[in-house]
């Protein structure tokens, strides 16, 4: 049997394993054992899976991952959340569409405290979506609004995902984050552009709170202005000091946890309860993650040493004649497709081994790719029949939001990221413009 023919009889059992429900690490890391101990024995077979634990518990970089999700879970079950929206309700409502663009102000702060899109989507549901209701916001523009608001999750730093692709493609965190910073927030600037226009021409669709609701005196509203900022102040402790150089990646990640906690201890909302919660959605998610990149890592020292990625790599440049540019367009139509029954985590883990190796070969750069994957899946996240983001909006969201009109209420925001995806494509330095400068000074 040929090395191409065991590639893809390897990717075809573990596409068939997925659709059958199995968990996402067991059916990679089943795939990839297996084919080791029939290719090279059983001491090639345990060597690849030991091999591959040892390499991920010495990725110094991954003690991040830990800190920032434990940051945000403190952050998110202290309720400080609840305060950045109260911000965004006093000195944006009189706007039309005001609260909905301060749900997206919402939305990248809770990225820069989590790195999870689904945090930022249970956050925005339970917060925002029942308060734009009540103000008589149209429930198809509210709904698009949380839903594309939480995508900027897995985009702006601290960037989970992104974590997760400088493992598997071997390319440094800290370059990874800065690359996401712009287009994340290039992307909920579009966003809000959208909504003002929107809410200007069709006043119906996000009314104005009137002056009863929003007149208070300054002092108040500088008050709520001074909570509000509060993550912004924790977010800046974190990644001032990164950025100057003062302190490592992991350093920064473990000031950025230490000074979420003392927040929450000094408002008096670190209680026995909170602090368990955190601490245990902590462990899961970050066990998760571990399970899915020593799959990863198996699975991808499998496929390099069956030399498939230059096998495939001479199938499109050689033997089909095909572009470069016009085969990393069908890697991300892919990527969408793949969208329709994945999460972003399971996409980048599947072809991860086939697709970062070819990207590097056809001569682009990989900081760039993971900026271009990371929006990819979000699009997928959001794409009609199957998306992820769909059903999940739909189990948190009220009765009266039906499928029909989180089905609707998607379109004009995904139009949005496709336009900021094509910008990036088109202009990469939107993305490598940061990093550049930050590293190269």
């Amino acid at each position: 049997m040929s090395y191409e023919l065991i590639a893809a009889l390897m990717f075809s059992t573990m596409m068939l394993m997925l659709l059958t429900g199995q968990r996402v690490f067991g059916a990679i890391g089943f795939v990839a054992v297996v084919a080791a101990l029939l290719l090279w024995g059983d001491r090639g077979g345990y060597d690849l899976g030991f091999s591959a634990a040892m390499k991920l518990m010495k990725w110094y970089p991954l003690l991040t991952l830990p800190m920032f999700i434990f940051m945000g879970y403190v952050l998110s079950e202290s309720r400080i959340a609840d305060d950045l929206y109260k911000m965004f309700h006093v000195w944006m409502g009189g706007l039309s569409g005001g609260l909905a663009v301060g749900t997206i102000g919402l939305m990248v702060l809770i990225s820069a405290m989590n790195g999870l899109s689904v945090a930022g989507m249970a956050i925005g549901a339970t917060i925002a979506l029942p308060e734009l209701l009540r103000r008589n916001y149209d429930k198809r523009m509210v709904t698009g609004v949380i839903q594309a608001g939480s995508s900027l999750g897995i985009l702006v730093p601290p960037s989970v995902v992104l974590v997760l692709y400088a493992m598997i493609a071997r390319q440094p965190v800290g370059q990874l984050w800065l690359a996401g910073v712009v287009p994340g927030l290039m992307m909920a600037a579009m966003f809000i552009l959208y909504i003002v226009i929107r809410c200007k021409i069709t006043p119906s669709l996000g009314p104005a709170l009137p002056p009863e609701e929003r007149d208070m005196p300054m002092r108040e509203k500088l008050r709520l202005l001074q909570a509000g900022l509060l993550p912004f102040g924790i977010f800046f402790a974190m990644m001032i000091p990164f950025v100057n150089g003062w302190t490592s990646l992991v350093e920064s990640s473990a000031i950025g946890a230490m000074t979420a906690f003392g927040a929450a201890v000094l408002k008096g909302r670190m209680t026995r309860e909170v602090f368990k919660n955190s601490v245990r959605n902590t462990l899961g998610i970050s066990c998760m993650f571990m399970w899915i990149i020593l799959a990863a890592l198996a699975f991808g020292a499998v496929f390099d040493g069956l030399g498939a990625v230059k096998a495939i790599e001479s199938l499109f440049t050689e033997k089909l004649g095909l572009n470069p540019w016009v085969i990393l367009i069908l890697m991300q139509l892919s990527f969408i497709l793949m969208g329709t029954f994945l999460d972003d985590t399971a996409m980048l883990v599947i072809v991860a081994p086939l697709y970062v190796p070819l990207v590097g070969a056809l001569g682009f750069d990989l900081i760039w790719y993971g900026v271009l994957y990371t929006i990819t899946t979000q699009i997928a996240y959001m794409t009609p029949p199957f998306g992820y983001n769909l059903f999940l909006m739909r189990a948190m969201a009220p009765p009266e939001i039906t499928l029909r009109d989180i089905y609707g209420s998607i379109l004009p925001f995904v139009l949005v990221m496709i336009a900021a995806l094509t910008l990036i494509i088109c202009f990469p330095q939107i993305a490598l413009w940061l990093p550049n400068w930050i590293y190269g000074s």
